[in-house]
């Protein structure tokens, strides 16, 4: 490791009180630290200072990722493994395609 420290992605959830219905954020930064706990230190700090920018509270989850790779095209910046008995139908459904979820413009591929 060198003597700035390794990079790790730290995953926050947010409840922004503006928004009508209650409208959750999950957010993931990145930030340089000499271990994980430090990294969540630095990330819940800022953490409360987003929440007060955005009038939303800061829920008190920061999932933390050690990153394998140097930040840069294609680097992994978050894994998060979860046990479930869902088909994959079912699972997209509960936890991430649940029809409440705000998106932009949908991206063209050139699958189609």
């Amino acid at each position: 490791m060198d003597t700035q420290g390794a990079w790790f992605s730290i995953r926050c959830l947010f409840r922004l009180h503006a928004e009508a219905p209650a409208t959750y954020e999950e957010r993931v930064t990145l930030w340089r630290a000499s271990s994980p706990a430090e990294a969540v230190t630095l990330a819940e700090a800022e953490a409360g200072e987003y929440a007060a920018d955005v009038a939303g509270e800061y829920l008190g989850l920061a999932q933390v990722y050690a990153l394998t790779d140097e930040p840069g095209h294609g680097a992994e910046l978050f894994s998060l493994l979860r046990e479930s008995p869902l088909q994959p139908a079912a699972y997209l459904d509960a936890f991430f395609d649940t029809g409440d979820e705000r998106r932009g413009a949908p991206i063209e591929t050139s699958e189609g």
